[in-house]
């Protein structure tokens, strides 16, 4: 996807976030305490706690709340075992819409997915229909000067920054984020996000008719519990979304 429509998007689900911190906070801890659960409590061993703990801080989560839930994946006080799952679908106008789950119910999750989909005018596919037009990326954003940047991400193991507006995007393999991230910020460049995500290959362009529709149905899949995240291939120009908000 194109630099420019993925700093967009990015744009409206920050808003979604920033509008539901409360629903935010559940399933930053709920990510939390998976990684722990799967990959052990200690961070220097486990390259996904330590992303799913910084997006947590980056996104204000309480140091006592991350610290619990790293306690209740490693087991030291009662958790819930979770399950990893992704759903693929199409939404309105034909875009990919590729859902990561976490539950402690996969029949629930799948239920409301598919109610989810059927409600606001997409369809849920089959397993392979839409996850092979994404590819999971380590991706931050961040504010500084060209040289500093451009040396830093390249330095500590980026594969691409491109610039967006006033802002860098930097795309790195998965497993090297936090070298990354450690590599920017010892430079003194300022890191708004950062993440494991899944970025798709292609993009469809949407227009101000379809737009809505597409959107309500990203907010809807967001919006259950169960839903870790939600990664589609639309391309909605700046002005369109702006309408929106």
């Amino acid at each position: 996807m194109a630099g420019h429509s993925k700093w967009a998007n990015i744009k409206h689900r920050k808003g979604r976030q920033d509008a539901k911190r409360g629903k935010l906070f559940a399933k930053l801890i709920k990510g939390i305490e998976s990684a722990a659960r799967n990959g052990g409590p200690d961070m220097s061993a486990n390259p996904t706690l330590v992303t799913a703990v910084q997006k947590a801080k980056d996104n204000s989560v309480p140091k006592d709340n991350i610290d619990r839930a790293i306690a209740r994946g490693a087991g030291d006080v009662d958790g819930v075992d979770y399950i990893e799952a992704f759903y693929e679908g199409y939404g309105p106008g034909g875009v990919a819409v590729y859902v990561q789950i976490l539950t402690d119910n996969r029949n629930r999750a799948a239920s409301d997915v598919r109610s989810a989909f059927t409600k606001n005018g997409g369809n849920l596919g089959e397993p392979g229909s839409v996850g092979y037009l994404f590819e999971q990326r380590g991706y931050l954003l961040v504010e500084g000067d060209e040289d500093t940047v451009m040396l830093a991400a390249l330095d500590g193991g980026a594969d691409d920054v491109i610039l967006v507006d006033d802002q860098w995007e930097i795309v790195c393999p998965p497993s090297e984020l936090h070298t990354v991230r450690t590599s920017l910020e010892s430079a003194g460049v300022s890191v708004s996000s950062g993440d494991v995500t899944y970025l798709p290959s292609t993009s469809v362009d949407v227009n101000a008719d379809m737009a809505p529709k597409v959107l309500r149905l990203v907010d809807a899949l967001e919006d259950l519990d169960d839903v870790q995240a939600v990664f589609a291939n639309f391309d909605i120009p700046d002005e369109v979304l702006a309408s929106l908000d």
